[in-house]
């Protein structure tokens, strides 16, 4: 039992350590693919928007003691160009705010990037 414990921990080290990795190669490599893609600016429409929220709760198990939680909102706006296709980009709240379903004008991007969105241009 005294050689099998280790030897469980370090397989699930090593097996979160690969995680960990095989995520920031993933991320630099989508960070890469966008700079080398060029700045696009297109007209489009807006299609629909969506917001994904994740609700993390903490329950603390001491006496008289308060629960946590918060939550991450994340916002994503899907555009339709003149060819028909559609590119959902995430987007900052305070541009989720100013867009609305059916506007059209100017969408600028780079890979899977939002730079920006211009109205009725």
């Amino acid at each position: 039992m005294f050689t099998v414990v280790p030897l469980i921990i370090a397989i699930g080290f090593i097996v979160i350590l690969g995680i960990i990795i095989y995520r920031v190669v993933q991320g630099a490599q989508r960070w890469k693919r966008n700079n080398d893609s060029p700045v696009l600016t297109v007209n489009a429409r807006v299609v629909t928007k969506r917001a994904d929220v994740s609700h993390y709760h903490h329950a603390n198990t001491t006496n008289n003691a308060i629960d946590m939680g918060y939550s991450s909102t994340y916002y994503y706006v899907t555009f339709e160009v003149a060819s028909g296709d559609r590119m959902e980009f995430h987007v900052k709240n305070t541009e989720y705010g100013l867009l609305a379903e059916g506007d059209a004008g100017k969408l600028t991007f780079q890979g899977t990037r939002y730079l920006g969105f211009t109205r009725g241009v």
